[in-house]
């Protein structure tokens, strides 16, 4: 009886083992950012997103880089609204704790019919951050990030400059 036995223990020990080497865990997160804007009294408002990166838990020093659509967007077309897809990506699972924003050079704001260069002071270097503090789910993620674009723009001496006024949405 007892050598009946020892083949029985053996194939459920395997079973179990397969069945648990079977198992995937659900450690990422789907994430994706929209960019809208509210109205500003400004022709356009242009700003080149190059790259986005994101901070999950409290882990500081890891910026996640994320599929980032390199582009130049008109924020003011992006009101009443309108979004546009920004960035789509998977991210390890945990709390969603900041956002960055990595801008090109090529950012500028028109009045009256008239381009001008908006300085962007570190934005294109280390980024704009925007806190979230949000648990990710094993669905989509969807934040949509307003840029306000009137409380965002300087007229300093002269030169326009950015200093972003970003709320989640």
């Amino acid at each position: 009886m007892k050598t009946k036995l020892i083949p029985f223990a053996v194939a459920v020990l395997i079973a179990v083992i397969s069945m648990s080497s079977c198992k995937k865990e659900h450690n990422t997160a789907p994430v994706q950012f929209l960019l809208t804007d509210k109205p500003a009294i400004y022709d356009s408002v242009n700003v080149h997103i190059v790259a986005m990166a994101v901070q999950i838990n409290h882990d500081t020093a890891a910026w996640i880089p994320i599929n980032t659509k390199d582009s130049i967007y008109n924020l003011l077309d992006l009101k009443n609204g309108i979004t546009t897809l920004i960035a789509q990506d998977t991210v390890p699972a945990g709390v969603l704790q900041q956002v960055r924003f990595i801008l090109g050079s090529d950012n500028s704001v028109v009045v009256g019919g008239i381009s001008y260069p908006l300085q962007t002071p570190s934005a294109e270097s280390s980024g704009l951050k925007v806190k979230i503090g949000k648990v990710l789910a094993e669905t989509m993620n969807t934040f949509t990030l307003d840029f306000d674009a009137s409380l965002s723009i300087n007229y300093q001496n002269g030169v326009y400059k950015l200093s972003p006024v970003i709320q989640m949405r």
